[in-house]
């Protein structure tokens, strides 16, 4: 038997790996997250999206 995932909406923060996210888009198995809400976002050289399972993240707003 699956286990029910809390699938995020767009517009929702989500946390993963220590950061954070906003949701843009929702996928069948992930969603797309803008991480430039990170305090820390200038200090690292990452992408501004990022893709992220459903598994993985937690609904934090």
């Amino acid at each position: 038997m699956e286990e029910e995932l809390d699938i995020a909406e767009v517009g929702q923060i989500v946390k993963f790996k220590g950061m954070k996210g906003k949701v843009e888009k929702i996928n069948d198995n992930s969603v797309i997250v803008d991480i430039t809400i990170n305090e820390d976002f200038d200090e690292n050289e990452m992408f501004e999206k990022t893709v992220v399972n459903h598994k993985n993240y937690e609904i934090i707003e």
